[in-house]
């Protein structure tokens, strides 16, 4: 990364500007600069925008710059005076609105005794609400509009607790100065001894049995990555595939899940995936676990059998599930913790793909299909920014562009005016939506994603290891309601201190995020409390901090919804509500989708190129004015061998993290 100071001093001219680094144009600007194009990647703040992973304090720092409403850095004004007779502008947006109504709960007793070290404490038991554009927000996903200040602020205390012991500080008054940590100082490798994406090993920790109090998580701060966006991996999907491709595998590691949850008549238990999970399931009957064999080899080759679902092609995969002699147990496995589909509006044929995929995604590294990055999500952009920095791409955060300067006879656009006032003229412009202003956004139509992220003092499912990585959905209970996933992290992912859990809870927005998602953390979870006697046993996981939050949903926006667009300026997209991240990677036909996905971006740029090749082998590298090396004897492997051998066999290594 290139310090502020030095932004001046910018090259004037490049073949590709990238603008956010969110993990599709952090892949765009590695595939560009891997094929030999000159890349700008800046950011207005810090890696990863909405992709990114925070430490707990510095989430809270966070929090402060969206209740401030603030700008990063300071915006030169004189841009307008560069811009010629026969050129345009196209002012970039300022202030990202991409988050909203956030609240703020926390829970943890705050022993008064105890310093906070680390800043931006906040009191237990306060609520802060923030929103950005409280309007903008509600009326673009049916949300209620906030009529009253830009920030709101209550206070609750739990059924037990005592007014006196109510905190009066808030969010505001804290001093918050610590921005988001690097946290690669703290990694350490760890061995790989699956297949071709390095997977870390569990190892068992001791359950704390002291209470957990908000000072002890303000102190381990760092212990935590907290992902803006939750999201796993497929581990046949189309970025696991771009990662070993691309090589930049060996800049991440990875865990397996290892459950996948259902929640039925009041209660969690876990779904049997795999064949040996099916036989060892003390859950299902003899018959049952039959029927559920017979029914899931069926969807991994349901294509070469037209005639069983034929006739179910216009009805939802819920009712098709029904004529399958199916008992209601297996029907409800099947459409909510296998297929992972609505219960009223996937279709027979979207039903039996996802289990197809679910399927087949299984057994490659373990008894599920989905991977999770240690650290967090936002460590995958960082991979693909490291290896486009690698290829010479040069990387400017906290670095503002004023706006596009587009000529006004082509109509493409020319050049770009940072906020230092430098023009640097590129051939292509890749922008992600949060950087346009509302006129160039009038006729886009958002979506709103419902998060919620709570910090726990054990799992929903206690079992003999604490080291548990699950997932869980939960189905929508009314209509015009969405489904809700959970995913809930132990310490080994390093995403959280040791004795807690970090739970990640998503859907699609009908209202706020907490009065979306609400509902599903009271039936899942309940409040820590003083009053609470230490030795008294509860059935549930305790609450130790809880946010909730809203985020654009920028996915399947067509290009069209964007005012006057220059035809060389892409538009890159935010997170989806999905669970994966294939939207960020897949290609389809350019003249159907809504919006263009990365490796097809990347083909407009530079037709005929190959997407994120691996780079090549150090030894295979051969300098201007050096002699070719010396035939290799007969006993050493040959290219052909080599490339024969799968990719997965490959040991890749994790090598130090570079100095920005």
């Amino acid at each position: 990364m290139l310090p502020v100071k030095m932004a001046e001093s910018l090259p004037s001219e490049f073949d590709v500007i990238v603008i956010g680094t969110g993990l599709p144009e952090s892949i765009i600007a590695a595939a560009c600069s891997r094929s030999g194009q000159r890349v700008l990647h800046v950011d207005s703040s810090y890696y990863g925008g909405n992709w990114a992973s925070f430490s707990f304090s510095g989430l809270l720092s966070w929090l402060k710059e969206y209740k401030e409403n603030s700008d990063i850095v300071t915006e030169s004004s004189t841009w307008q005076e560069q811009i010629l007779e026969n050129e345009e502008a196209i002012a970039l947006s300022k202030k990202d609105k991409t988050i909203q109504h956030v609240e703020i709960f926390s829970y943890a007793s705050q022993d008064s005794h105890e310093d906070v070290e680390e800043a931006g404490a906040l009191q237990r038991n306060h609520t802060s609400v923030i929103s950005a554009n409280p309007t903008e927000a509600a009326n673009s996903a049916g949300l209620p509009p906030e009529d009253e200040s830009l920030l709101t602020e209550c206070f609750e205390m739990p059924a037990e607790q005592t007014p006196s012991s109510q905190s009066a500080q808030v969010v505001n008054d804290a001093e918050v100065t610590g921005e988001k940590e690097n946290h690669s100082e703290d990694k350490t490798s760890e061995e790989e001894t699956n297949d071709y994406v390095p997977i870390a090993t569990d190892t068992i920790e001791q359950p704390k049995k002291n209470r957990i109090t908000y000072s002890q998580i303000i102190k381990e701060g760092k212990r935590f990555n907290i992902d803006l966006v939750s999201k796993l991996l497929y581990s046949r999907g189309l970025l696991i595939d771009l990662l070993i491709k691309s090589n930049v595998s060996r800049y991440a590691e990875f865990k397996n899940i290892t459950r996948i949850l259902a929640f039925r008549e009041g209660r969690v238990e876990q779904v049997p995936c795999s064949r040996a999970d099916v036989f060892n399931s003390k859950q299902l009957t003899m018959v049952e676990k039959r029927m559920l064999m017979k029914f899931l080899t069926f969807c991994m080759e349901f294509e070469e059998h037209p005639d069983e679902y034929k006739a179910y092609e216009d009805v939802t995969f819920s009712e098709y599930l029904k004529t399958q002699k199916l008992t209601p147990n297996l029907q409800y496995f099947v459409l909510h913790s296998i297929a992972m589909t609505s219960e009223s509006t996937s279709s027979t044929i979207d039903g039996l793909q996802a289990t197809k995929n679910f399927l087949h995604c299984l057994g490659r590294y373990g008894n599920t299909p989905f991977l999770f990055p240690l650290y967090g999500q936002g460590e995958l952009p960082q991979c693909f920014c490291r290896m486009c920095a690698v290829f010479g791409g040069i990387y400017c955060l906290h670095h503002s562009i004023q706006c596009l300067v587009v000529d006004k006879e082509s109509r493409k656009c020319k050049a770009v005016i940072d906020q230092f006032g430098q023009r640097i003229i590129s051939k292509h412009f890749l922008v992600e939506d949060s950087y346009f202003s509302e006129n160039m956004c009038s006729c886009v139509q958002y979506r709103q994603i419902s998060r919620a992220v709570l910090i726990t003092d054990r799992s929903v499912l206690k079992t003999d290891s604490d080291q548990q990585i699950s997932i869980l959905t939960i189905p929508a209970e009314e209509a015009g309601t969405f489904a809700v996933r959970v995913i809930e992290l132990c310490s080994s992912t390093m995403t959280c201190m040791k004795g807690t859990y970090l739970v990640h809870l998503t859907c699609t927005s009908s209202k706020t995020a907490r009065q979306d998602l609400e509902p599903i953390v009271q039936k899942l979870f309940t409040p820590f409390t003083e009053m609470e006697n230490e030795n008294e046993q509860f059935e549930k996981p305790r609450i130790l901090w809880a946010l909730y939050f809203n985020m654009r949903d920028s996915s399947d926006i067509s290009r069209s919804c964007y005012d006057d667009l220059p035809s060389n300026v892409y538009v890159c997209s935010g997170p989806d509500c999905g669970l994966g991240n294939d939207n960020a990677v897949r290609q389809d036909c350019l003249c159907c989708v809504p919006y263009i996905p990365a490796e097809a971006l990347f083909q407009q740029i530079c037709p005929n190129e190959d997407f994120c090749p691996a780079p090549p082998n150090p030894e295979d590298i051969i300098l201007e004015g050096e002699s070719s090396q010396p035939e290799a004897p007969e006993s050493s492997a040959s290219p052909e061998a080599n490339s024969d051998t799968p990719m997965e066999n490959a040991n890749l290594g994790n090598p130090e993290e570079p100095s920005e």
